[in-house]
């Protein structure tokens, strides 16, 4: 009897065969996780000035290729999902001929690069909200992935106010400048003690010398007088 998992069939295996099934499982697996991934990049999201141009980015990646790839491109409208684009890329090497089904909207993904984004020309506040691209790889057993690029739509740009991130950056510039000063600082008054001991003791070794020799001890530079004789 056999089974179907992630639209593969699998033999039904007896307990005499579990681990060569549990080898099967994470090797299948492994295949199944690396499938196909539509991205719109690190940032899914774009804030645009009304009737500007903006571009819509989508990528799709394969680790074991494409054939026949179907994608398209959808916008949320007001819990309608209405069809912007779609096309099927034949081959990685093959452009697209691709379907457009709403104004303003122009493909310029060409294929190049696995690249399927498109340009949203004079965009208004109802092209607000999310976009979603994806992406079907019949490669793989229909296996399908999409995600989400939301549009913000404003008047204009708000100027962000950094006043309190320079204030901010100029106490922890002032304070580390004022670390390093303080080590300098103390570092040179610790050299010039050190160089003043070193003088006393050179001092103190020279006054030594000359006290033993005012008082005639032994290695000083003072007259001894000979021992008289005894008739």
């Amino acid at each position: 009897m056999e089974v179907q998992w992630a639209g593969v069939e699998v033999p039904r295996m007896g307990p005499q065969h579990t681990a060569v099934g549990l080898i099967f499982s994470l090797l299948l697996g492994a295949w199944y996780v690396q499938g196909l991934e539509m991205s719109v990049g690190k940032i899914p999201f774009l804030q645009a000035v009304n009737g500007s141009t903006v571009l819509l980015p989508c990528t799709y990646l394969s680790c074991i290729g494409i054939k026949d790839l179907y994608f398209s491109w959808s916008f949320n409208e007001n819990g309608t999902m209405q069809k912007v684009c779609d096309s099927y890329i034949v081959s990685e090497e093959s452009k697209p001929e691709v379907s457009i089904y709403r104004e303003r909207v122009e493909f310029i993904g060409k294929n190049i690069d696995r690249n399927v984004s498109i340009l949203l020309w004079n965009i208004t506040f109802e092209d607000a909200g999310e976009w979603t691209c994806f992406g079907r790889n019949p490669k793989e057993k229909g296996r399908n992935h999409s995600t989400i690029f939301t549009l913000i739509v404003v008047d204009e740009l708000r100027v962000v106010d950094n006043t309190l991130t320079i204030i901010i950056a100029s106490a922890v510039g002032g304070g580390i400048a004022g670390l390093m000063a303080f080590m300098l600082l103390k570092n040179f008054t610790l050299f010039v003690l050190a160089k003043l001991e070193e003088k006393n003791k050179e001092c103190l070794v020279t006054s030594s010398g000359i006290d033993n020799t005012e008082n005639g001890l032994s290695g000083s530079k003072a007259d001894s007088k000979p021992t008289p004789k005894r008739k």
